[in-house]
């Protein structure tokens, strides 16, 4: 199956033509932000990390920056440096152009401060987004596609309807040869044993009981009970009781395919299928680690109702509660509550909200998009210095 999308020298294809202001460090948002502002077109990526760091949270926060200069929705990259972060703004750079994609740096403490840093970025972003204005969209095939699948604020239909309806998008993508992540490892804790019967390979099937452990021994040091947490108030709300029904829903966003491989945080997959990545349940985090790791558009059901987007891969918001589909309509993308009220199956629900998916593929905005939803996050492992 066939799709139109942005190719990239380095082979792979884009469902947006983003030209990126990346910020390298939290000391650079505010430049990164006035720069992408003042150029129509341009998007930027700031967050709170890239200082203080010790030695694995420095090393992934520079994987989740370069993944995400390099992701094939961004046709070019700006990098706004401070100058004395730990992160690398060169490493980024390096990484970009070695994609075949445009990159310039620009350093505060070298421009000579803020206002100096936003003219000089101003101009070299122009220049990078009149040059994107030339490429066009081409052929290209599903199986170059990477679709993340989220789930936020979830309550009761999530797991009855909106959820089901993403796992039968995710076999369909995954039949077409497409990569589809799924995310969140403290949503897994009780139904982590339905992952590890259908896995690729027996050290596919130890990874996930392995970084579902992990969660629950750091939660165990931190002398926290997760049922504090999991579910959320929110989700209690909602109609969800227990950790496991949570994650029994959570999971049926993943179908029924075969688990080909497990991935860090921010880690671009090497195969194709379906693919779980190592993130926390929190939505936004969860997606930047997913679009970090090369995924151009996001799957995102949600019960209680959540406006989250992404700066550079289009948010496709699900819902299968109809009181939800109704007070938060303009943030809504899909409505499944025929689902969850009868009136329609799952199979023909699922063939629209393909077809949603296509279309967005190819080029119309969704609900977040249009509003400017923006949100993004970095999983931070240990304290800051």
């Amino acid at each position: 199956m066939k799709f139109m999308g942005y190719k990239r020298p380095d082979g792979s294809v884009g469902v947006r033509n983003h030209v990126l202001v990346l910020s390298s460090v939290v000391c650079a948002n505010h430049v990164s932000q006035r720069i992408a502002d003042a150029v129509p077109g341009a998007v930027a990526f700031c967050h709170s990390n890239g200082g203080g760091l010790l030695g694995k949270d420095i090393e992934q926060t520079q994987r989740t920056l370069d993944g995400i200069a390099i992701n094939s929705n961004v046709a070019a990259v700006l990098v706004v440096s401070l100058g004395c972060e730990g992160s690398s703004a060169e490493r980024i750079v390096e990484k970009t152009k070695a994609s075949g994609r445009p990159a310039a740096l620009v350093r505060i403490q070298e421009c000579g401060g803020t206002t100096a840093t936003i003219k000089a970025g101003i101009n070299i972003v122009r220049n990078m987004y009149e040059k994107s204005m030339e490429q066009e969209r081409e052929e290209a095939d599903i199986s170059d596609l990477s679709v993340s699948l989220e789930c936020g604020g979830s309550d009761a239909t999530s797991g009855i309807s909106a959820n089901p309806l993403v796992g039968w998008v995710s076999d369909r993508m995954v039949g077409l040869g497409a990569t589809v992540i799924l995310s969140e490892t403290p949503e897994m804790i009780g139904a982590e044993h339905i992952l590890f019967g259908r896995t690729a390979s027996p050290e596919v099937s130890k990874k996930v009981i392995d970084i579902v452990r992990s969660v629950e021994e750091g939660a165990n040091l931190m002398n926290v009970d997760l049922r504090g947490t999991q579910p959320t108030p929110g989700n209690i709300e909602g109609g969800l009781s227990t950790i496991e029904e949570k994650s029994m829903g959570c999971l049926a966003k993943a179908g029924s395919s075969v688990v080909m491989e497990v991935v860090r945080y921010a880690e671009i997959p090497s195969s194709n299928g379906l693919v779980i990545m190592d993130t926390p349940g929190f939505d936004v985090e969860s997606v930047t680690g997913m679009v970090a790791g090369g995924s151009q558009v996001v799957l995102f059901t949600t019960g209680r109702g959540t406006p989250v987007g992404s700066p550079i891969a289009p948010v496709i918001k699900i819902t299968g509660n109809p009181d939800v589909a109704s007070w938060m309509r303009e943030n809504i993308d899909f409505d499944a509550s025929t689902v969850t009220t009868g009136e329609e199956s799952l199979e023909r629900a699922g063939e629209k909200l393909f077809q949603k998916l296509i279309s967005v593929i190819s080029g119309n905005l969704t609900s977040s998009e249009i509003l400017g939803h923006s949100e993004t996050g970095i999983t931070r492992i240990g304290p800051s210095l």
